[in-house]
């Protein structure tokens, strides 16, 4: 588990809301991964994207995995419905952090998406017969 983000000063951190699209894409895959899972983000160099069930943290593996930046604290209300943003801490560890939140997440989608996907996909949906009168 890592746990690095809390043993460094924070740069800068602020209440924020996260989309829902990118909170339930995780929820499904650390399920069904049963433990945190490490993305490396392909086109952010040396980042990577820990998720866990609590926090997601990017961090520079070249520097020792110290972290960029990170969301904490999810605030997810029982009744909630799945369309609506996740109110959470964000949390900067480099002035420059905010440059890469949004393609990091982008890449985090595409990433689990392909992870999550199941068969081949060659299935078809078929019309049912009409009855005849």
């Amino acid at each position: 588990m890592y746990t690095r983000h809390l043993e460094v000063p924070v740069y800068s951190s602020w209440h924020d809301k996260l989309d829902a699209q990118h909170f339930n894409i995780v929820q499904r895959a650390l399920r069904r991964k049963a433990g945190s899972i490490r993305l490396r983000l392909p086109g952010l160099k040396t980042l990577d994207l820990i998720l866990q069930e609590k926090e997601w943290v990017i961090v520079d593996r070249a520097f020792n995995d110290i972290p960029v930046a990170a969301w904490l604290d999810f605030e997810v209300d029982q009744d909630r419905g799945l369309h609506e943003p996740i109110a959470c801490q964000l949390y900067y560890f480099h002035a420059h952090a905010s440059m890469i939140l949004g393609q990091a997440l982008d890449l985090m989608d595409e990433l689990l998406n392909e992870q999550l996907k199941d068969g081949d996909e060659s299935h078809q949906v078929i019309d049912f017969p009409q009855k005849e009168e």
